[in-house]
């Protein structure tokens, strides 16, 4: 490849991956992909198998994309060809470092080697959230995009008893949660000194402790934080099952199509408020059977203390 990119932020979903692109996007020293997440070296997911629900939430017009001179911002898309991925990066030869962050690339198979043979030298950055407070954070997102209406213990228990899943297919709630596998892939390939595991609690405790650990593991200057925030904030459609229908037909895919970004904006804000709701204690037990092991074996394998992942009273 004629680029070289130094950094790459790999997950977990729904752990505060785009609070940190946006947080370190304020660095003048560093370059990032104008999409956020492009998912070039996860290819074993397989864009043809995505749901249709899937496909209409999600930018996959790659080729028109990249007919233009100037590349518009795009939070996700997946991106199979070489010399497109390559593009994204052109632009950021005068930048100190350059780096992306897809997180698919934690929850897949091929990533780790794939990224390990781009550039043996990749520094790589891993966030992780307690799986459950992740799951659940992950059903309000699958519940505002329409791609569910059941409650969330029902939500958890038909997506985990789906014969085939996914990325793109499922939701993966329980998947992109077990964290330990998905990192031994890459200490497999990578030197332990090449890869940096972070927590969300320290992202949402102190952001700018965070980032500046992250800037000192890129090797790149400490910076003063000019806006702390928080990303991806949660809210919740106003009536499920109407935001539900209104996805599974297409309805509303096809009104961000016609309607100018304005009124998509006003239209958001009465369709959708802010939303309050925390997992409450009988969904934390039954999440626990899921992930006690896995949390356990990734805090050996980290050698970290996470214990108070299983505790509620610590969320």
């Amino acid at each position: 490849m004629k680029v070289k990119l130094d950094f790459f932020i790999v997950g977990a979903a729904k752990s505060g991956t785009t609070s940190l692109y946006e947080y370190l996007k304020q660095n003048q020293d560093i370059y990032f992909s104008p999409i956020k997440e492009p998912n070039y070296f996860s290819d074993d997911i397989d864009v043809s198998k995505f749901s249709k629900t899937y496909r209409r939430n999600t930018f996959l017009d790659v080729e028109r994309y990249f007919e233009k001179s100037i590349f518009h911002n795009v939070p996700l898309t997946f991106i199979r060809n070489k010399d497109y991925y390559e593009q994204l990066f052109l632009r950021g030869q005068n930048y100190k470092v350059r780096g992306e962050a897809s997180t698919s690339y934690l929850y897949s198979k091929t990533a780790a080697k794939n990224i390990y043979n781009f550039n043996p030298d990749s520094k790589i950055i891993a966030i992780l959230r307690n799986p459950m407070e992740r799951a659940f954070s992950h059903y309000q997102m699958a519940v505002r995009y329409g791609h569910t209406k059941l409650d969330f213990k029902n939500a958890i228990t038909e997506d985990n008893r789906q014969v085939n899943k996914g990325w793109g297919i499922s939701e993966l709630f329980i998947e992109l949660g077990l964290y330990f596998e998905q990192l031994v892939r890459y200490f497999k390939v990578f030197p332990k000194e090449q890869i940096r595991i972070f927590l969300f609690d320290d992202l949402k405790s102190d952001p700018q402790k965070f980032v500046n650990e992250c800037c000192k593991f890129i090797d790149i200057s400490e910076f003063e934080l000019a806006n702390k925030y928080a990303h991806n904030v949660k809210e919740a459609p106003r009536n499920i099952e109407l935001n539900h229908f209104l996805t599974k037909t297409g309805i509303k895919s096809l009104v961000r199509k016609v309607l100018p970004k304005s009124a998509r904006n006003e239209l958001s804000k009465s369709f959708y408020k802010e939303s309050k709701v925390r997992l409450n204690r009988e969904d934390f037990n039954f999440l626990l059977d899921f992930f006690k092991e896995d949390i356990e074996k990734t805090a050996s394998l980290l050698n970290l203390d996470l214990s108070y992942w299983l505790n509620y009273d610590k969320l």
